[in-house]
């Protein structure tokens, strides 16, 4: 593919990225989808898990989770960081998530990851995705809007062609939310959509 990646520039900034993750809690981050997550246990994906903030929190919960990081310095210290967690690390990126293989999750988890899929990348992505939600699981995912950071390859995905396309995938929506930036960052905002799997 030409141009840069979905994860350019992480790898540079892993260590101020890994202060920002961590300044803000699993709990502020999902307030309001907190109440669609799976009852423990259950195995959850977090797909693009950066420093592993919330898959240590899933973790805690009593979850059974897998975290799936492209990028290693980001890998590093998230394994560092929850080293005692029992989170499961996997080096592993969209659109294809190969080394999953036949696994299910009860939840697959996107924060603050699709916005870096170009357009050619969102309809297979969506298909490896909605194969890895077991019958009756969820996905969570967010969509940026607003400033892209230099350095960063962004794109700002509208809510209705994430939602057509997990629909086309058997993954129909059940909530949505819109709210500001957790980091305060000026004209950044974010939608989050929450889709349930047939039983």
């Amino acid at each position: 593919m030409n141009g840069p990646s979905g994860t350019a520039g992480y790898g540079a900034e892993a260590q101020a990225l890994a202060l920002q993750y961590e300044s803000v809690t699993f709990a502020e981050v999902h307030r309001e989808m907190l109440h669609l997550f799976p009852a423990p246990p259950a195995a959850v994906l977090d797909v693009g898990a950066g420093t592993g903030r919330d898959a240590a929190a899933l973790a805690a919960l009593g979850h059974s989770v897998v975290a799936a990081e492209p990028t290693p310095e980001l890998r590093y210290i998230g394994e560092d960081l929850h080293r005692d967690s029992g989170v499961r690390w996997i080096s592993d990126a969209l659109p294809e998530l190969p080394s999953l293989g036949a696994e299910r999750f009860g939840l697959v988890l996107l924060t603050a990851v699709w916005m870096h899929l170009a357009p050619a990348e969102r309809p297979p992505a969506m298909a490896s995705l909605a194969r890895l939600v077991a019958p009756g699981g969820r996905m969570i995912l967010s969509l940026r809007h607003g400033l892209v950071p230099p350095g960063r390859r962004m794109f700002d995905v509208p809510p209705e062609e994430t939602v057509a396309q997990a629909a086309a995938n058997g993954l129909h929506p059940i909530h949505r939310i819109s709210r500001t930036d957790l980091h305060g960052r000026p004209g950044v905002g974010w939608t989050i959509l929450a889709f349930e799997a047939a039983g």
